[in-house]
């Protein structure tokens, strides 16, 4: 059985985006993989070198002010000692981000991550699911509740604290981990071929 490793590189202000990426983690360990969340306000060189020798990064951040947040960008600029070199080409990407409201402009954060995966060559891995609550027989509670395509979205009440993060956006981004680590797995063993 191949083991991808996935990174989980996000920043959360306020937790509630933390909740995100432990449930991406959650998500690709139950799919198989060896796992790491690394927090890029507090990123150290060892934690470089995870995500140099992963298969897959995940990109997340909170929706500040129509884009990822101010810690994830200088993260984002700070990698480019890495796309220099294209010391990520090849590799897989993916993204989630939460905001106050539904919309938000959480499109535009994650086609910020889009972009950056672009740059340094990466293959971008999309939610893969149907939109949900969109019809009468839908609910809330549906995954994929936003009807989000490039990424797992969530949207949490600005004046509720990280245990408010909808559990239908919880599970969407376990999916989204999971289908990472799946996928991953099957880019490892098509190259092993």
């Amino acid at each position: 059985m191949t083991t991808p490793v996935v990174s989980i590189a996000y920043h959360s202000g306020y937790g509630h985006t933390a909740v995100l990426a432990e449930a991406v983690r959650d998500g690709a360990a139950e799919a198989g993989a060896e796992v790491h969340l690394i927090r890029v306000d507090e990123i150290t060189d060892e934690q470089w070198a995870l995500l140099d020798g992963s298969d897959a990064i995940v990109f997340g951040s909170p929706t500040y002010m129509g884009t990822a947040s101010g810690a994830f960008h200088v993260f984002a600029e700070a990698s480019s000692k890495r796309w220099f070199g294209q010391d990520w080409k090849d590799k897989l990407a993916a993204g989630f981000t939460n905001s106050g409201s539904k919309s938000g402009d959480k499109l535009h954060t994650l086609q910020f991550f889009q972009i950056l995966a672009g740059q340094h060559g990466m293959h971008w891995v999309n939610l893969g699911l149907h939109p949900g609550w969109n019809n009468s027989e839908g609910s809330e509670h549906d995954l994929n509740r936003l009807g989000v395509f490039a990424g797992a979205a969530a949207s949490t009440n600005v004046d509720e604290g990280p245990d408010a993060v909808h559990k239908a956006d919880v599970r969407t981004a376990e999916h989204l981990g999971r289908r990472v680590t799946d996928t991953a797995r099957q880019f490892l063993l098509g190259r092993a071929a």
